[in-house]
């Protein structure tokens, strides 16, 4: 007898069942399908090993000697299962949530939830420019800032932040703050890395370049955000960054750029609970800091 190469061995469990149920239907009831649903299993799995195991009779199901022998084998190979899934499951206690700069802060501030509903889950932040590969297990699931195209992912709109101009009390002790945000001539800039050029927040201020002047450009928000801090120049930064320093000045209250925010994560990735509870905590968190988040926090109106 030759085994088929494309036996799933899922149906394994359909024979299980049925084999201590002794009928389709209890075993129908056994794994929430329908009893044709288990009845199609039990043919597969007798294709695939070119002799039936189970004999069909008016008062249930008869075990072959094939089937009898299946039996203990099946079950092995069940334990093996929850075992694997036990171990795997307890990995996944460890949750790696990859976030842009910024984040991290604003997720800390809230771990404490997090912690009272589920203190055996650890949750491990991943923070930098850098798009991880989320496919390649890179990390578990992450906030990313802007589109996303990849239709493998599950995406969950998280909301807008918010950019505005920035400058330290360093600079603003040399330079006049621009009475008009958007007329930035003779002020020195904190520019965007040219990779970032489809960035809202760096179209905006290379819109305003060609009558100041640049002192830097760079990709890492940490880096722009410390030259800002130093005096270096006037930087557009997210609020929520930006409106927690008190090194700096929010030039205008205007929101001049917004950016798409998302929970990204791969499908198989939801079916773990440490994974569906820090997706739950970052929904909340970002819902209920969205106006922090988008720069449209009046107590940051510093006109």
């Amino acid at each position: 007898m030759a085994v088929d190469d494309d036996l799933d061995w899922n149906d394994l469990r359909y024979f299980l069942r049925a084999a201590q149920s002794g009928t389709l239907a209890g075993a129908a009831r056994a794994m929430g399908v329908d009893h044709s649903t288990v009845g199609r299993r039990l043919s597969a799995l007798e294709r695939a090993l070119g002799a039936p195991v189970v004999l069909r009779a008016p008062d249930g199901l008869h075990l072959t000697p094939l089937g009898e022998s299946l039996m203990p084998l099946a079950e092995d190979v069940e334990r093996g299962v929850l075992t694997l899934y036990g171990r795997a499951t307890q990995r996944m206690a460890r949750v790696r949530l990859a976030t842009p700069t910024g984040f991290t802060k604003l997720l800390s501030e809230n771990l404490g939830r997090l912690r009272a509903a589920y203190p055996q889950l650890t949750l491990e932040f991943l923070t930098g420019a850098g798009v991880v590969d989320l496919k390649k297990g890179g990390a578990d699931l992450a906030v990313r800032s802007g589109p996303v195209s990849d239709q493998n992912l599950i995406k969950r709109s998280l909301g807008e932040s918010g950019w505005s101009l920035y400058a330290s009390h360093a600079y603003l002790a040399r330079h006049a703050a621009p009475g008009d945000p958007d007329d930035l001539s003779g002020h020195e800039i904190i520019g965007y890395d040219l990779a970032l050029s489809e960035v809202p927040a760096a179209k905006w201020i290379e819109q305003r370049l060609p009558n100041a002047t640049l002192a830097l450009r760079s990709r890492e928000m940490t880096d722009m955000l410390a030259a800002a801090l130093s005096g270096a120049g006037l930087a557009v930064l997210p609020c929520l960054i930006a409106d927690e320093e008190s090194g700096l000045v929010r030039i205008t209250p205007r929101v001049l750029a917004t950016r798409e925010l998302s929970l990204v994560y791969p499908r198989e990735a939801r079916q773990a609970p440490p994974v569906q509870a820090v997706i739950r905590f970052v929904m909340d968190v970002m819902r209920d800091n969205a106006i922090r988040v988008s720069g449209l926090d009046p107590s940051h109106d510093r006109r």
